[in-house]
């Protein structure tokens, strides 16, 4: 959304999966009406993996749930049972992460657009989605 990147930390419900993301004040997120996300409600945005950093500690307390094609990785806290970022099957070389796991503060603004997971195919084609996890040649090294 134009703004230059800055760092946001967080993480699950519990607070034994902690992270940092690199991302705009203002995101573009996605409500997707597939089968998983419909049912846990989930919005997110997608950045490159580059642009995320898991806390190392976090790890042990992780459990991801595939389905259907295998490509999206479903990461969840086996303690809380919150899916604060996962690797969606639009961007597997991204992150999603759950705009509502972000700590307050530092997300300014929050644009939600609708993907239509249900028809995925079409859907990934007509939104661009993939475009979201590739790094910017401009902002890099």
């Amino acid at each position: 959304m134009g703004s230059e990147a800055i760092m946001h930390n967080g993480g699950c419900h519990c607070k034994r999966v902690r992270w940092k993301v690199r991302a705009p004040p203002s995101v573009v997120t996605w409500q997707c009406n597939c089968s998983d996300c419909s049912m846990r409600g989930n919005i997110h945005f997608v950045v490159p993996s580059s642009d995320f950093e898991l806390d190392e500690d976090s790890r042990k307390f992780l459990t991801t749930y595939t389905f259907g094609t295998h490509t999206a990785k479903h990461i969840f806290c086996n303690v809380c049972g919150i899916t604060s970022f996962y690797i969606p099957r639009s961007n597997p070389d991204g992150v999603a992460v759950t705009f509502r796991c972000v700590d307050r503060g530092t997300l300014k603004h929050v644009e939600i657009r609708q993907f239509d997971g249900q028809d995925w195919e079409s859907e990934f084609d007509r939104t661009g989605i993939s475009a979201f996890s590739k790094v910017d040649p401009k902002k890099s090294g």
